[in-house]
């Protein structure tokens, strides 16, 4: 519960730029807000998926300490706001993210950035495989939920690289939900009852695949993922790393550990929560909390008195 009280402050002084066109300006305010909370919290903590390179990120940066350094160390996965530009543009789907995981035990996203992902509920979870093609995995989810492919709902960032997978989804008969940004909001839907979504595939962000991987453990889901090289520098980081690109990925080879937690505030609407509601001088907030030990998924609504966040407040 301590975690959600740093997603809650990013969101909330990022929700203060929604609809602005100013998604650097967003972004800082949540980095700023997530930060200061994140010293408050009770763990010795690592940030391994962060804002950046020191040099790049003056806080939140990959390998900074935060938290008040007792107890066991701590990996530390953090998006202050995934989907800035859906922040900026007021569209649907941005979420404030944080993740935490036994120290040493989150895959190093560094050598490629993107990957291949496939991300299913607890239902499909054993049938799927990437290396399936796109209309047998389709298939075999509608099998194992019990409906026809038709009923499928795929939801898949809207990327030209994309164009091929959407007409394989579509010529299957299953229907596919198009999203700007925002893959992590994306991943948990198809994980969630009530959602509308049931699938999601595509080319997206490792980093925001490993965020995924966390919240996933909790729900019984599954995150297959396929390092996606852009080019040949990509491809030597990998080798020197001794990353094999073909290699299928699951959730404990992005996670291995089995102590996980998640947790993410909404910023604007979205298919996984509701956004930053402003009433005066209260602010509503609504979150996911999620421990993958016990599989507990909690929602939590909230109210917060408006003057006591002024400081993060945009002016």
């Amino acid at each position: 519960m301590e975690l959600v009280r740093v997603t809650e402050a990013a969101a909330i002084a990022a929700g203060h730029w929604v609809g602005a066109g100013d998604k650097n300006s967003a972004d800082g305010a949540a980095v700023d807000a997530m930060r200061s909370f994140l010293s408050t919290v009770d763990f010795n903590g690592t940030v391994v998926i962060g804002e950046g390179e020191k040099d790049e990120a003056p806080m939140l940066f990959n390998g900074e300490q935060v938290g008040e350094g007792s107890g066991a160390a701590s990996d530390i996965a953090v998006d202050p706001i995934d989907g800035t530009r859906l922040t900026a543009l007021g569209m649907n789907n941005a979420l404030s993210v944080i993740a935490v995981a036994d120290g040493g035990s989150m895959f190093d996203p560094s050598a490629v950035f993107y990957m291949e992902k496939l991300v299913v509920g607890p239902e499909a979870a054993d049938f799927v495989d990437l290396r399936l093609p796109v209309k047998q995995n389709l298939h075999l989810v509608a099998r194992a939920k019990g409906v026809p492919v038709n009923q499928l709902t795929v939801c898949v960032l809207d990327r030209p690289r994309h164009s091929d997978l959407v007409d394989e989804i579509r010529k299957t008969g299953a229907r596919t939900r198009m999203i700007l940004d925002g893959d992590v909001a994306g991943a948990i839907a198809a994980c969630r009852e009530g959602t509308g979504v049931d699938v999601m595939m595509g080319t997206g962000g490792t980093p925001e695949g490993i965020v995924t991987a966390c919240a996933v453990k909790a729900t019984g889901g599954v995150i297959q993922g396929r390092l996606a090289p852009t080019d040949e520098a990509e491809r030597e980081r990998a080798a020197a790393a001794g990353l094999d690109i073909e290699q299928v990925l699951t959730t404990d080879d992005l996670v291995t550990s089995d102590n996980c937690f998640f947790a993410a505030t909404g910023i604007t609407d979205g298919d996984l929560l509701r956004g930053v509601r402003y009433h005066g001088n209260q602010i509503t907030t609504q979150s996911l909390v999620m421990r993958s030990r016990s599989g507990t998924v909690r929602v939590v609504e909230a109210e917060h008195v408006a003057a006591k966040w002024e400081k993060y407040a945009r002016h």
